[in-house]
């Protein structure tokens, strides 16, 4: 059981921590925030990761089904999901830098507009996007099968993705309160680094969630196909 936590974890940690990238958003949400109080920073950065938590853990939770009531097949959402978390490595892989997140200046965000702009713009979508929340549909699309789902088989699997989720949330919370001082000790290099690293191990993920989708469609191929 506690394999199949951690390995649900380390999946589901990897595979979102370089999309979300809090790393590379740091330094946007500290630009937008400038007009702020220290304390309602702070406050701000706990309310960030208060709702990302809340998002990505809805998008695993009812993703998956919604597609599945419009009738598209789960080989079919592991080949689409794949596709979108291989083009988010690749792309995350090859950009030139952890600055390229935005070149417009964003807006300021004082004391008294801050409660506004907790969950649009600052979760919503400069923290948790299109991109994360694809991911986290294509990773629970990966675990699923045919079966009906029964809590006390995947309680190790589930632990591990919301102890995931968790992590996330602490280690958003953390670079969005203190991004001034992470930005001056990792630098830029430093930065980028890390962030290819992460990009590689999503684009190997990305790749594993299409292989399982190539999978299932063989299988209902194999059914298809009269025994001789």
């Amino acid at each position: 059981m506690l394999h199949i936590a951690l390995g649900s974890f380390v999946a589901v940690f990897a595979a979102l921590f370089p999309v979300i990238n809090p790393l590379g958003d740091g330094p946007i949400f500290l630009n937008m925030v400038q007009g702020c109080s220290e304390g309602v920073r702070k406050r701000l950065a706990r309310s960030v990761a208060i709702n990302c938590f809340l998002m990505l853990l809805g998008s695993m939770l009812i993703g998956p089904q919604l597609l599945l009531f419009f009738g598209i097949s789960l080989p079919a959402l592991k080949l689409a999901g794949g596709a979108v978390v291989i083009a988010m490595g690749w792309n995350l892989l090859n950009q030139q830098g952890s600055s390229d997140h935005s070149t417009n200046s964003p807006s300021q965000i004082t004391d008294a507009s801050a409660s506004a702009n907790a969950f649009f713009p600052l979760t919503m979508p400069l923290t948790v996007g299109p991109g994360s929340i694809a991911t986290a549909i294509s990773l629970v699309a990966a675990e699923q099968d045919d079966k009906d789902f029964h809590i006390l088989t995947e309680l190790p699997a589930v632990i591990g993705a919301t102890s995931a989720l968790i992590a996330l949330s602490l280690v958003i919370y953390l670079v969005y309160r203190e991004s001034s001082g992470i930005q001056r000790l990792l630098g830029a290099n430093g930065t980028n680094v890390l962030m290819r690293l992460f990009a590689f191990i999503l684009l190997a993920i990305g790749v594993q969630i299409f292989l399982g989708g190539l999978n299932g469609y063989a299988v209902e191929l194999s059914k298809l196909i009269p025994a001789h």
